[in-house]
């Protein structure tokens, strides 16, 4: 729909208000970003975590298992 201003102040209000969401827009994506590097960071050294303690917790067992 086509918005017909009647002054200069009314198209500078515009696009003010436009820039002003871009801006918002552009930094609600770059928190979507930092959100899913966050959540992919987290998973990755969680599992990493838990294979090293499955490791060791089996190599563990296997000296118990020897030792008697």
């Amino acid at each position: 729909m086509k918005k017909d201003y009647q002054s200069f102040e009314e198209i500078s209000f515009e696009l003010k208000k436009l820039n002003l969401q871009r801006k918002i827009a552009l930094e609600e994506l770059k928190n979507a970003g930092y959100t899913a590097q966050h959540n992919i960071q987290s998973s990755f050294w969680m599992g990493t975590v838990f294979n090293a303690i499955k490791k060791f917790g089996t190599l563990y067992l296997i000296k118990r298992i020897f030792k008697r």
